[in-house]
């Protein structure tokens, strides 16, 4: 008798038995998920001081962790650096491993450190690489004062402090695994051709060779056009400024506009078969469609150099970028309805102190920063699950096409790839930054050029 008044209770009450007892439907109050990929910065370098969060280590208020300088033969520990400007240092796949040093994480120095032979190139770059009484600025690390913005996301919605680059390597292998979990290399446009490799191929390179890059395997566009979700990729515009090679460091000047390496999408052959090429649009598309509550399902945008902040990018016109792209979103009817992810794409050569979980040969990298702002983002919240851009495509995924995985065995076009990504057991669940039943937080519109902060 108890069970079928029980029964009777589920039926006459099914709206607010689901909302609460099935966390998961309550993903599905997000109609517009935006992924905004600045570039090279490290957890301890931005938030390693931020109250609560797994940062620098410290011992009677002084940092207790160091790197090793071969040039003077001393330690260096973490420092306040108040420079807009930095330099950072190597961040391609050899420095990464160098940096970490086998779970030592004392090698981000040796890295920025030349050798005998490239001294003098590289002191034309930046004398304090080869200048004794100048410690590398990778071992710097910026607070409120220099990123109010970003610390205030942090205390108004989420700062995860176990965000991982998806892959031990540089910025164009984690804008691969940003769309699709995986990078290859591809001879012919048959995805099982393609070989695992981190490394990832320089489109600088293979147009040196008469080649253009070819991104065989299955990304997440391709389920996106399967299930008709609408997506955007959107391209910041601007002026030139000095772009850095990654495994190199060396200046190379670019025009203006986004480069190749951190807008992979148009050599996906998926997107080239689907005929969604024109999905890839120029920013002001998204302020469009912001203002008129018409934005995508599925939003990528990624900076030009100038807003990137990768060195020698200034830090407060990344921060101004970024905040221009929230508050457009906060005062945009789709307000309601979406989730901002903020991160970086790589370390940038800067200090961290946390090892890299091993998931398999790839990644995971060294740990750059997240923030999650929404409405339904928990206020104040640190979220110390372990966390890749791999997260962003399972809450895609979970969101909108009820779960399915980019996953050879069952998504209709098997490539080689060695994991999938998603389903591994250490990476958390990002519905677990949000309240699906608290009221929709009102938006927080912010100065994109605020005054500095003072700390009290």
């Amino acid at each position: 008798m108890k069970r079928i008044l029980i029964c009777f209770a589920l039926l006459a009450y099914p709206f607010s038995f689901n909302a609460y007892a099935d966390p998961a439907a309550g993903i599905h109050k997000i109609k517009h998920v935006i992924v905004i990929m600045q570039e090279n910065r490290s957890f301890d370098h931005y938030f390693g001081t931020y109250p609560g969060a797994d940062g620098i280590p410290m011992k009677d208020g002084v940092p207790a962790v160091s790197a090793f300088d071969p040039l003077t033969g001393k330690s260096v520990k973490p420092y306040h650096d108040p420079n807009d400007l930095n330099h950072g240092g190597p961040h391609g796949r050899s420095a990464a491993l160098n940096a970490i040093d086998d779970g030592k994480m004392d090698g981000f120095i040796k890295v920025v450190r030349p050798g005998k032979k490239n001294i003098a190139a590289k002191k034309r770059l930046n004398p304090d690489r080869v200048n004794p009484a100048a410690a590398p600025d990778v071992m710097g690390y910026h607070d409120r004062r220099e990123i109010p913005n970003y610390w205030k996301y942090a205390d108004e919605f989420v700062l995860q402090d176990r965000m991982f680059e998806p892959v031990a390597s540089w910025s164009l292998p984690a804008h691969l695994f940003m769309v699709s979990a995986w990078c290859a290399r591809c001879p012919t446009p048959d995805p099982m051709k393609c070989i695992n490799d981190p490394t990832g191929q320089s489109p600088k390179v293979l147009k040196k060779e008469g080649k253009e890059p070819v991104y065989a395997w299955t990304d997440i566009t391709y389920l996106l056009h399967k299930k008709n979700i609408n997506w955007a990729y959107y391209l910041d515009e601007g002026a030139p400024i000095e772009e850095y090679d990654a495994e190199e460091d060396a200046p190379k000047k670019g025009r203006g506009g986004v480069p190749q390496i951190w807008n992979p999408l148009p050599c996906f052959v998926t997107v080239k078969q689907d005929d969604e090429s024109d999905h890839i649009k120029p920013l002001s598309g998204f302020f469009k469609a912001a203002k008129s509550g018409d934005l995508p399902e599925v939003i990528w945008i990624v900076p030009n150099n100038k807003d990137s902040e990768h060195p020698i990018a200034l830090v407060s016109d990344g921060q101004a970028f970024v905040t221009k792209i929230v508050n457009a979103v906060m005062e945009s009817p789709c307000w309601s309805s979406s989730a901002i992810f903020i991160s970086w794409d790589d370390w940038g050569g800067f200090y961290d102190h946390v090892v890299p979980p091993s998931v398999d040969e790839n990644g995971y990298g060294l740990r750059v920063p997240g923030l999650v702002v929404s409405p339904y983002a928990k206020k104040g919240y640190i979220d110390h699950q372990t966390l890749s851009f791999d997260a962003y495509l399972k809450f895609i995924e979970d969101d909108f096409l009820n779960e399915q995985r980019i996953d050879p065995k069952t998504d209709g076009r098997p490539d080689n790839r060695p994991t999938v990504r998603e389903d591994v057991s250490v990476l958390g669940d990002l519905r677990k930054d949000f309240d699906f039943n608290q009221e929709p937080r009102p938006p927080l519109v912010l100065p994109p050029r605020p005054k500095k902060a003072v700390l009290p």
